[in-house]
């Protein structure tokens, strides 16, 4: 077994949304839904801690709490008049900052509990308490930009928790690698022209957001060659993953030679995920962590952190992230994926598997 801590709050489970029907504001011709808002709601994450009880996952974990982030610790990525603004209508009801980042009173809050999930997390193993950590963070954070939240993120977690582990001198080379759906268009601008932190993303080619995310895109400056956007076309899957993951991101986190590794660990890559077409399955999040789990045992001391971002499934979501977790600890106690038997019939056919190698290939050659 590996002492794997497992960090989550309830209140962050209560972060709600504004008037949304799906991704749009409500007006117009727009009609509420029944269901809700926002598609990231609290179920996936709060219905991933309910697996993780039923099965008994949750007491091979090392389970906390943590410390909401300091305001220090947010000056150090988020301008203050940001910060203040965003305070300001925390304490007074709420609103809505950015692109699709509605919160209610509190949220202020419970935004800096989400990142101090994460930061703490972190600390635990780069202290040595952990081997390695999960953060069940929300609201998300790599799509928030240093002064402009987008993309349901609030406050630009991951980034919060480097920038606070450079700064108490805990790790001086960290590698961020995200596969979320979506690109972290967050993470990569607030490093973009740093050595010191390699940022790499997988996702669904011109998902979200839609003019970011290009595999030319490399960083500037010092950070020149030390971002890294694999692009995957829809519908490439199992495989695919495994293959980007094999050939691209495996031999750059070797090159860099991180004193830690970060996964911004998103589940939105899932075959029955509204908000992508990418035919992922919980096998396929399992043997990314297995992956990632090597890379760290053979660069970094088996420092491994991942933290939640996105993933809107609320059925499918606990059984990704059961997968993930189980491989991480190392337990014992599975939860059988449900769909896993149909997901593996719509996996893409040969031709189309050899057609996403030649894609694999031509990135390889033009990232040289």
């Amino acid at each position: 077994m590996t002492k794997t801590g497992f960090f989550w709050d309830e209140k962050c489970f209560w972060h709600a949304g504004g008037d949304f029907a799906f991704t749009l504001p409500l007006g117009g011709l727009v009609q509420p839904l029944a269901s809700g808002g926002l598609p990231e709601n609290p179920e996936t994450k709060r219905r991933l801690k309910n697996l993780l009880d039923v099965t008994g996952l949750v007491q091979d974990l090392h389970s906390r709490s943590a410390t909401p982030v300091s305001w220090g610790d947010l000056l150090r990525v988020h301008p203050e008049a940001f910060l203040r603004k965003f305070k300001e209508k925390s304490d007074t009801g709420g609103g809505s900052m950015g692109l699709r980042t509605p919160f209610a009173q509190g949220g202020f809050e419970m935004a800096t509990l989400s990142a101090g999930l994460a930061k703490d997390a972190l600390f635990s193993v780069l202290q040595g308490d952990m081997q390695n950590a999960y953060a069940l963070s929300r609201p998300p954070g790599h799509h928030c930009l240093p002064d402009f939240p987008n993309g349901f993120c609030l406050l630009a977690n991951i980034a919060i928790a480097v920038e606070a582990a450079l700064e108490h001198r805990l790790t001086d080379r960290v590698a961020v690698l995200d596969w979320d759906v979506h690109h972290g268009n967050g993470t990569e601008a607030i490093f973009y022209d740093r050595d010191d932190v390699l940022t790499i993303s997988m996702h669904q080619e011109r998902n979200y957001p839609m003019d970011t995310g290009d595999a030319e895109d490399r960083g500037v400056g010092a950070g020149e060659g030390y971002n890294l956007n694999i692009p995957l076309p829809p519908g490439g899957g199992h495989r695919l993953y495994l293959e980007a993951m094999e050939r691209l991101v495996l031999p750059a986190l070797s090159d860099f030679q991180p004193d830690v590794i970060i996964v911004a660990c998103g589940y939105d890559a899932a075959a029955v995920d509204p908000l992508s077409r990418m035919m992922a399955t919980a096998e396929t999040f399992r043997a990314l962590t297995e992956m990632a789990m090597d890379a760290a045992s053979e660069l970094c001391g088996d420092r491994l952190v991942l933290v939640h971002e996105g993933g809107y499934s609320e059925v499918y979501v606990p059984f990704c992230g059961h997968h993930v977790l189980q491989q991480l600890s190392g337990s014992a106690i599975t939860a059988e994926d449900p769909l896993g038997e149909t997901l593996a019939l719509r996996q893409p056919s040969d031709r189309l598997v050899r057609m996403h190698s030649e894609f694999i290939t031509d990135l390889e050659e033009m990232l040289r």
